[in-house]
């Protein structure tokens, strides 16, 4: 696959997400998809994101910085939001917080089968004093 096909995947799986398409997520996800060295498969990959959604009703996937290298994706994900109680084991309850994911993901056939994902939590304590 080149580098301007898997852009637009990963696009559309970006709009896809923050369109709550869960029934449209398999397009794009693999059903024995790895997250942190962990096999969720879709079903457990879907439920970690409705979770997000469900901790954060505002959430929404703003990619900040791409890197395209076949078959392979290294994206920074931008979040500006207001989780609606602790997150990350930290008291957010409703305060606005912006914070960065980095992710890599790794792709076979047009879908997405590794997942590695750090969240930048110091950013988030940063911004609550913590």
């Amino acid at each position: 696959m080149d580098q301007a096909r898997l852009t637009l995947i990963y696009s559309d799986y970006i709009a896809c997400l923050n369109e709550r398409d869960w029934a449209k997520l398999g397009e794009f996800v693999d059903s024995d998809v790895v997250h942190n060295g962990l096999k969720i498969g879709l079903a457990g990959y879907r439920d970690m994101l409705e979770q997000n959604v469900r901790d954060i009703p505002d959430l929404r996937f703003e990619t900040d910085l791409l890197v395209v290298q076949p078959p392979q994706i290294g994206s920074r994900l931008k979040f500006d939001c207001r989780p609606i109680r602790s997150f990350f084991d930290l008291p957010i309850n409703g305060r606005r917080v912006i914070f960065y994911e980095n992710v890599f993901y790794r792709f076979d056939r047009g879908r997405i089968v590794q997942v590695w994902s750090i969240v930048d939590k110091a950013a988030i304590e940063a911004q609550l004093g913590a």
